[in-house]
């Protein structure tokens, strides 16, 4: 049995406020809207009951925020894509953003079970104006677990139309991507924070946002195997290698606060869900 299940949820600015409307069909939900910050923000958290994914189960998120809203959105826990018996799993994000609108995308990781099948895709479409912080982390397998990556492949899939796109495919059986130092040398966790603007960054914020994940990167125990980078004028990326997940969530976060302060001037409460 598969499981086909939609979500969509928008964000529109009320008067000093932004308010979330969702609908769903199939086991995809969204809890209560939360103001940890006050009304201008609203941070909403993604639940999925079935907790994964097998060969064929279909997920498709679509989020719009408009003009001037401001909208977080996370998850309770991981995206978990199980072993396959042939077909593949597709979990595609659409992330559509109207002008002066604000977005925060930062789903907990995505596990590559051994035998999976699966695709992850994030679109990401934005107005003059609009901005943007997402970040994407996959884990091949549970290697401290003794449940290494040992079959199936993977396709992660990561586009701004237009501007900026990045696409690979891993399957576990190609040891020359996964263990040669020109590939993962043998880290086993990508990890990718960005910000995406609608309008051409001026080339001083741009620095300087480089210069603060820079500031983040050089003392953490991961600055061999991460590195900050602008692959357009609309987009500054850091993209990190990991033995596992938790160090990278780290520093990803830390990178996340930076922005948030160099970007929009906003303090970093963590989602109270991240603590749970």
């Amino acid at each position: 049995m598969t499981w086909n299940a939609t979500l969509a949820l928008d964000y529109t600015r009320q008067a000093e406020k932004t308010v979330a409307h969702f609908r769903h069909s199939g086991p995809l939900r969204i809890l209560q809207s939360l103001y940890p910050e006050g009304p201008g923000i609203c941070h909403n958290v993604i639940v999925h009951p079935p907790g994964g994914l097998v060969g064929g189960d279909l997920l498709d998120l679509r989020f719009a925020a408009g003009p001037g809203s401001h909208g977080l959105v996370t998850t309770p826990g991981a995206t978990r894509f199980y072993r396959s018996a042939g077909d593949s799993a597709l979990q595609q994000v659409h992330l559509q953003l109207g002008a002066g609108a604000r977005l925060e995308w930062l789903p907990l990781e995505a596990i590559c079970h051994s035998g999976c099948l699966a695709e992850n895709r994030l679109t990401m479409d934005l107005a003059p104006g609009a901005e943007l912080i997402g970040w994407d982390v996959t884990a091949l397998g549970l290697p401290a677990a003794g449940a290494p990556f040992a079959s199936g492949r993977f396709c992660q899939h990561i586009e701004v139309p237009g501007v900026w796109l990045e696409r690979g495919r891993i399957a576990a059986d190609d040891q020359r991507l996964l263990d040669s130092p020109l590939g993962l040398a043998g880290q086993r966790c990508l990890a990718s924070i960005f910000f995406v603007a609608g309008s051409r960054l001026e080339r001083q914020r741009r620095q300087q946002a480089l210069d603060a994940a820079r500031a983040v990167i050089e003392p953490h125990a991961l600055r061999a195997t991460a590195g900050a980078t602008s692959p357009g004028g609309q987009v500054v990326v850091v993209r990190v290698l990991a033995p596992m997940v938790e160090p990278a969530m780290a520093l990803l976060r830390q990178v996340w606060q930076a922005w948030r302060a160099h970007f929009w001037q906003l303090p970093c409460p963590a989602p109270r869900i991240w603590s749970m």
